[in-house]
């Protein structure tokens, strides 16, 4: 199969095609291929979000993150329930 070519705006075209091989989009692709072309890949992928462990939080906090992204069922899930539910989303 030939490979696709991304473009000229994708600095790291080999992660680029690691990438749409294992499904992401083009555009997650092209900006995960583009960072780690601009620092090193291990960098890349320590950044993220300051969200904290499902497991620090209170029932209530994983009720109420459960509620935002339409998880059914969650006022009867236990705490280690939601957390499933919320990482299995």
């Amino acid at each position: 199969m030939p490979k696709r070519d991304p473009g000229p705006s994708v600095k790291d075209k080999e992660l680029y095609e690691t990438l749409r091989d294992d499904g992401a989009s083009k555009e997650k692709a092209a900006r995960i291929a583009n960072a780690a072309a601009k620092s090193s890949r291990g960098a890349v992928g320590r950044k993220g979000g300051k969200a904290t462990d499902y497991d620090d939080r209170t029932k209530a906090e994983l009720t109420k993150r459960a509620a935002e992204i339409g998880i059914k069922g969650r006022s009867r899930m236990s705490k280690a329930e939601l957390i499933d539910a919320l990482r299995n989303h």
